[in-house]
């Protein structure tokens, strides 16, 4: 991960030097971001479908992205939001991403990629995402709770992703009202969806969960709502599917 942050920050350097910020802060204010966490409260598992056209760990999953093309088919598909991916030398992404996506939906949008600076978070809300992917491990504890209150000011939803308990709590003494549960090991890249079950029980109730990674079948979605999560983020198993919109409709048809 330390990698990965690394080239976060580099690109980060990149992107700012060619902003003016007169103009940024006025791209900033002229969308108004959509209730992130409220689309993912519901009677339903909610379903977050994430694009990216590659992984470090599984390689090219698209070898012709086109963004503005997936969105269509996850809000096709029946998503309550979808996932964009805009780290550019892990996946494939960048923030002009999260533009045709917003183009082509009105479905919420997460911003995923390593975010330890403010102008991140306005940059995704200038750039129409809604909300913003934190993770816990990626950031000091007193950074964490900068960057909850710069989302909270900047009127966009930060996702606070942890993957064990000391990490659960900081998440939680921090303030973050949504947090995402990653069963993807750190250092072994092992996934265990029992890691849900098991954080589940630590959270309060009002506290929105999303369950991350390795959520492949309707079995594995199920196994997931009934431990508590209100959401899946999924990822893999859409962009390797010839018809993603129906697989989002099969991940989620058990639940009525």
């Amino acid at each position: 991960m330390a990698r990965l942050v690394i080239e976060a920050r580099q690109d980060l350097q990149r992107r700012r030097a060619l902003v003016g910020q007169d103009q940024f802060e006025r791209n900033v204010a002229s969308y108004m971001p959509k209730d992130f966490a409220g689309a993912l409260r519901g009677p339903r598992l909610a379903v977050i479908a994430e694009m990216k056209q590659r992984t470090p760990i599984m390689g090219v999953l698209a070898e012709e992205y086109r963004p503005a093309d997936l969105a269509h088919a996850y809000t096709d598909g029946g998503a309550a939001a979808i996932s964009v991916l805009t780290h550019m030398a892990g996946f494939g992404g960048r923030p002009e991403h999260m533009l045709a996506v917003r183009a082509a939906t009105n479905l919420p949008i997460l911003r995923k990629d390593f975010v330890t600076d403010p102008f991140e978070i306005a940059e995704a809300r200038a750039s129409g995402a809604d909300a913003v992917l934190l993770i816990v491990a990626a950031l000091e504890r007193a950074q964490l709770a900068e960057l909850l209150a710069v989302s909270k000011r900047r009127g966009i939803a930060a996702l606070v992703e942890v993957h064990d308990e000391p990490e659960t709590q900081a998440a939680l003494q921090a303030g973050a009202v949504l947090i995402g549960i990653n069963h993807r090991d750190l250092h072994t890249f092992a996934v265990d969806l029992a890691l849900t079950e098991r954080l589940r029980k630590v959270i309060p109730e009002g506290v929105v969960v999303v369950a991350e990674s390795g959520i492949r079948t309707p079995d594995d979605a199920r196994r997931v709502y009934e431990a508590g999560a209100n959401a899946i983020l999924v990822g893999e198993t859409l962009m390797r599917s010839d018809d993603p919109a129906q697989r989002i409709r099969e991940l989620t048809a058990w639940s009525g």
